[in-house]
């Protein structure tokens, strides 16, 4: 997406308004991303209460995450098109109403197709966010307002589970996991009530839509992604699904091609893969989301079913991986990386699989069952997810940067929306994966835990050879 604003569009840059606007811009972008983990803690009891099967643990998230990563893409160009404050107000409804029906859903057929349209909305609305803050500021004011960006990614991830899981067990008005959904009303209201000091922005080139594209991308997803999360899916049906979405892989790439050598706008931009760093950029981003989302999700069904611990005490034993996340991120940013550059996300690679080993470990020695109000987990758990956290952290603040560092001018827009779209895949791959792993697993809980930390060991493993490779990518390829 590029972002080419008139000057006189923009808001006097001694205005007040702006900072206002800008405010309600973060609130949208913090309600949206909250929504991909706030649900991790509550999964188990919204399947007990509304009857949900399995698998239903996996679809909860995936039904948000998929769509919210297809349309993410094509978000930022109906904002160019359209104008971002009405995109950006038609979804923030849509993300509103969605939370509505989900709050009230009596069952999974009424609440997964809720989540999805909420995913939707979702992705329509965040590229809106970054093209609406390049309308209001420029200069170092624009430096500044788009660095509080990553800072609410970091506390959203931090309070997710932490949130659903006071929410939930809090059972405010008998409500118990419907408050975490009712609780995008007042936040959603909040940034309706700034709306009025966005300027109505739209890009002065107006792209085409490749609804083709994300049609076929939004297919090829699904296909490799549904034979994780639908355990009654039958084998033949699961190969069946997996080598349709391989071929429409082949064919996107084709179409992507074709669309681009007629002069229009494809979903994605065919020249990023010419330099082989973006490729493993994207690997790394699919590996890391999966391990980092999947195995938070894996450790709540661990101490909820496995151990019969409560809510609050599931959302307190993933709090030090948060933790570990939060403060890493905010000591590469402030120190770290300025002395180290973006090899420091090797560092993280290797803090994350030793975290991963440590939970191997600590899986090993934990308890197979304890029906106390607090479990008596391994000492070894937390200090694993704490470790494995300030790994994440330290890989996710260098990542974006180096993903972006050779990437030319006109290909920023589709490589940011196409990195954006992966990290909520990768996100959802891992919930399924490593969900699946742990259900399926017919020993001890304990024994499932330890066999879904050393499959994040593995993933770790990968994860460093394909970080290796986009960062020793020639550095003169992307240049202009």
């Amino acid at each position: 997406m590029t972002v080419d604003i008139e000057p006189s569009r923009a808001i006097p840059a001694h205005s007040w308004r702006r900072w206002v606007g800008l405010t309600g811009l973060l609130l949208a972008e913090a309600m949206n991303l909250l929504d991909a983990t706030i649900t991790t803690v509550a999964a188990p009891v919204i399947r007990a209460d509304v009857h949900g099967s399995a698998s239903s643990l996996q679809w909860i998230a995936a039904t948000y995450t998929l769509p919210f990563a297809i349309a993410l893409i094509p978000g930022g160009r109906l904002g160019d098109i359209h104008g971002r404050r009405r995109i950006l107000l038609i979804s923030l409804a849509g993300f509103l109403a969605s939370s509505t029906v989900c709050a009230v859903a009596p069952s999974m057929a009424v609440l997964l197709p809720a989540r999805a349209v909420q995913g939707v909305c979702a992705g329509l609305l965040i590229p809106q966010t970054i093209g609406l803050i390049k309308a209001m500021f420029d200069g170092a004011a624009l430096g500044r307002a788009l660095s509080l960006i990553g800072p609410v990614m970091g506390l959203t991830a931090v309070a997710g589970p932490v949130l659903g899981g006071v929410l939930t067990s809090a059972d405010i008005a008998g409500l118990s996991w419907r408050v975490v959904f009712l609780a995008n009303l007042p936040l959603g209201l909040a940034v309706l009530g700034s709306i009025r000091f966005l300027p109505e922005d739209r890009a002065d080139r107006k792209p085409s839509i490749d609804v083709s594209g994300a049609l076929i991308a939004t297919a090829v997803a699904a296909a490799l992604l549904v034979p994780a999360i639908d355990a009654t899916i039958p084998p033949w049906a699961r190969l069946a699904l997996v080598a349709v979405g391989l071929i429409g892989a082949a064919g996107l790439a084709v179409h992507m091609r074709k669309t681009r050598a007629r002069g229009r706008d494809p979903i994605v931009e065919p020249s990023l893969f010419r330099d082989r760093g973006f490729p493993a950029a994207l690997l790394s981003s699919v590996l890391y989301f999966a391990v980092s989302t999947g195995l938070v999700f894996v450790v709540v069904l661990y101490v909820q079913e496995g151990l019969g611990a409560s809510v609050l005490v599931a959302s307190l034993t993933v709090l030090p991986f948060s933790l570990g996340l939060a403060v890493a991120s905010l000591l590469a940013g402030q120190v770290l990386l300025a002395r180290t550059g973006p090899k420091l996300m090797l560092v993280g690679v290797g803090l994350l699989g030793l975290g991963c080993a440590g939970g191997v470990v600590a899986a090993n020695l934990a308890p197979a069952a304890n029906l106390a109000p607090v479990p008596s987990l391994s000492p070894w758990l937390p200090v694993s997810l704490g470790l494995a956290g300030i790994g994440g952290g330290l890989v996710t603040v260098p990542f974006f940067t180096a993903a972006l560092a050779r990437v030319r001018p006109h290909e920023t827009g589709s490589a940011a929306g196409l990195l954006n779209s992966v990290q909520q895949l990768g996100g959802t791959a891992g919930v399924a994966g490593l969900g699946a792993v742990y259900l399926h697993h017919t020993g001890t809980p304990g024994g499932a835990l330890a066999i879904v930390f050393g499959t994040c060991l593995a993933i770790a493993l990968v994860l460093a050879v394909s970080a290796t490779a986009m960062l020793s990518s020639p550095k003169d390829v992307g240049q202009p």
